[in-house]
């Protein structure tokens, strides 16, 4: 039976850290140490009570339970776990905007659509390995359209030459830009490995019920390819580049949650 405070806590967090980062936004970044202590505090309890209510769901006796829901909140978990810690280094806790609604959006349709998918051979060093690079695979180059979509409003607002007080809170575009071709690169880096793992540990990455999967992350790895190779080459940035990072996210999307939810509630496999 899956534990309903937990979740609604969270979700509660995750909404109320997201609304304290917009109103900072609103007031064009100004923000006292008080009140980011406040947005740290609020974000950092969403996540220890996602991570500690997902946990027991996902780990069972019998193996991992990877069902469409299950899966989409532990890819959100990891993104804002990431998010966090990026935090203390890199100034994108303004992504949290993004991050943490689709975060408490996971939590909430787990609650209502809670379909297991048991994987019974997850004990496995090779398989988890190949599960834990693709999470962060995903959780890095999600981080990064979030950031894309950032950047396009604040080139937006820049070429139309508003720069309200929502640009006032964002770093400058050249850094925006930077941070962005970073997760890029260190995404890209993840999401080779994990096709290489897939390949070497997995029986058959052209079976029938992962083909769709396997095709689609390949796609996405050359899109991604492409992008970084254009950045080096030719310098590529701004829409461009925020074209072919949504464009490459859309496909490593389709090639995951998109395959599980046509198999799982779709097919009923």
């Amino acid at each position: 039976m899956i534990p309903i405070l937990p979740g609604l806590l969270s979700i509660i967090l995750y909404l109320a850290a997201s609304s304290l980062l917009v109103m900072r936004l609103a007031r064009g970044g100004a923000l006292f140490t008080c009140q980011r202590r406040q947005i740290l505090t609020v974000s950092a309890g969403a996540i220890i009570i996602h991570a500690a209510f997902l946990y027991p769901l996902i780990l069972q006796s019998g193996g991992l339970n990877l069902g469409f829901f299950y899966a989409a909140s532990l890819i959100t978990l990891t993104t804002a776990l990431l998010l966090a810690l990026a935090d203390l280094f890199q100034p994108v806790d303004n992504l949290g905007i993004g991050v943490f609604p689709i975060a408490a959006l996971s939590i909430g349709l787990l609650l209502v659509y809670p379909n297991e998918h048991m994987i019974t051979d997850a004990s496995s060093w090779q398989l988890d390995s190949h599960i834990l690079l693709s999470l962060l695979a995903y959780s890095i180059l999600g981080l990064a359209v979030v950031q894309a979509i950032l950047l396009a409003i604040q080139d937006r607002h820049l070429h139309n030459r508003q720069p309200g007080g929502f640009i006032r809170a964002l770093p400058p575009l050249a850094v925006m830009e930077t941070l962005l071709f970073q997760m890029i690169a260190a995404g890209f880096v993840l999401l080779t490995l994990a096709l290489v793992t897939g390949a070497l540990f997995l029986e058959d990455i052209f079976a029938q019920h992962l083909v769709h999967k396997t095709v689609l992350s390949i796609v996405a790895w050359f899109v991604f390819a492409i992008l970084l190779w254009g950045r080096w080459r030719f310098g590529w940035r701004g829409r461009t580049a925020i074209r072919w990072t949504i464009g490459g996210f859309i496909f490593l999307m389709l090639a995951y949650l998109g395959s599980k939810f046509v198999l799982e509630l779709v097919l009923k496999r």
